[in-house]
């Protein structure tokens, strides 16, 4: 089992979306580590949603529903995407300044490589995330 972090601006895409949809296929990832992270992605893998921009905030849970497969959006290129389903909001989103602050979580590849839209997510860092977040799975 791994443990991933997607973000998104909640202007373009936001946590609410995705749940009205049921799920997504992750495309648009022009980012060769990013891309990487991707596809190390497995079915059933847990995903963590983020919602980037102004909010800056864990908000829910995903699962990986269907692993790597070409990027239907990429024109050229060697980008792959996955297809994510919604599971739960967290009881209490979890916001970047509480994640910098946590003496567990201020090393996350969120704080480290901020600018990636997909970051993987250590056990124990996961497992901090939930407690702060009021939620279990």
């Amino acid at each position: 089992m791994q443990y991933w972090l997607v973000k998104q601006e909640p202007g373009e895409y936001s946590w609410a979306d995705f749940v009205a949809e049921g799920g997504t296929a992750w495309t648009g990832v022009r980012n060769y580590q990013a891309r990487n992270h991707l596809r190390a992605m497995r079915k059933g893998d847990w995903v963590a949603f983020y919602h980037s921009g102004s909010e800056r905030a864990v908000v829910g849970l995903a699962r990986v529903r269907r692993e790597a497969y070409p990027d239907p959006t990429a024109r050229e290129g060697d980008w792959v995407a996955v297809d994510l389903e919604p599971v739960k909001p967290l009881a209490r989103p979890v916001t970047l300044a509480e994640i910098k602050s946590d003496p567990e979580l201020r090393n996350m590849a969120l704080v480290r490589q901020s600018r990636l839209s997909v970051l993987p997510v250590t056990a124990a860092q996961w497992k901090r995330l939930l407690a702060l977040a009021q939620t279990q799975v």
